[in-house]
Order: C-alpha cells, then sequence, then structure tokens
C-alpha cells in the first residue's frame, strides 16, 4: 500500500481497496494494510468488505493499538450489498452468509456517520 501523501491543500487522502487486491490475502494482511492506511490519516473504503470474523479480529487489534497521544482508534461502517443478484438461489436457500459489501473504515477523530441506512452511508470527514 503506498504511504500517505500529504496534500499542499491538507485534503484526506481516500484509498479505495478492490476486492481482488484483498481476495488472496490472510485476514491479518488485510487487516494490517486497513490500519497501516487508516493509522496514516487516510479513509479507507474496501470494494467488498470483511467477513463478520474478520471485522471482529479488526476491532481487537485496533484496540490493543490505541494510544492517547497517537492512535485514537477507528470508525468503521458497512452496509451490504444487494444479495439478490448476486447469490444464487441455491446459495439463498442454504443460508450462505453474503460477504461483498462496500465498507468505509477511517481514523475515530476524522470521521463521523451522518446516516447509514441499506444503501447509504453518509459520513463527515475533517482534516487532521
Amino acid at each position: 500500500m503506498p504511504e500517505a501523501k500529504t496534500s499542499d491543500n491538507g485534503g484526506v487522502q481516500i484509498d479505495l481497496i478492490s476486492g481482488q487486491r484483498m481476495e488472496n490475502l490472510a485476514s491479518m494482511e488485510k487487516i494490517r494494510i486497513i490500519l497501516d492506511g487508516v493509522r496514516d490519516g487516510n479513509i479507507v473504503i474496501l470494494e467488498e468488505g470483511l467477513s463478520p470474523d474478520e471485522e471482529s479480529k479488526l476491532i481487537e487489534v485496533t484496540m490493543t493499538e490505541i494510544s492517547p497521544d497517537e492512535f485514537n482508534g477507528i470508525e468503521i461502517e458497512t452496509y451490504p450489498r444487494s444479495q439478490t443478484n448476486d447469490a444464487s438461489i441455491l446459495d439463498r436457500i442454504m443460508g450462505k452468509e453474503e460477504t461483498a459489501k462496500l465498507t468505509v473504515i477511517g481514523p475515530a477523530n476524522q470521521i463521523e456517520t451522518l446516516h447509514k441506512d441499506e444503501t447509504l452511508i453518509s459520513a463527515l470527514v475533517s482534516r487532521k
């Protein structure tokens, strides 16, 4: 993952990470990519999101890395994509969990969720 770039106007960097980039990585590699980006002050958007176990692990690892002067933690919001288009009838009958979802992750002190529903995440992002 490229290092965070400080822009001349003090803007916020957003890292949009494709599902293809994340699909063959181990859970801890995914978590490390996310946390490294967020620790640099970036907003990370995952095209396909994380599994529930990976989200739990992300929160667990984040809690161990919080320090008052350096890292305040993360804000994470996720919403599922339409499962009717992506899953086969057999998958839906068998209760197969759909993990394809959009996830927005950012520094807790820079991102505030204003609204969230099944089709929209609206967030206010502040500069450092």
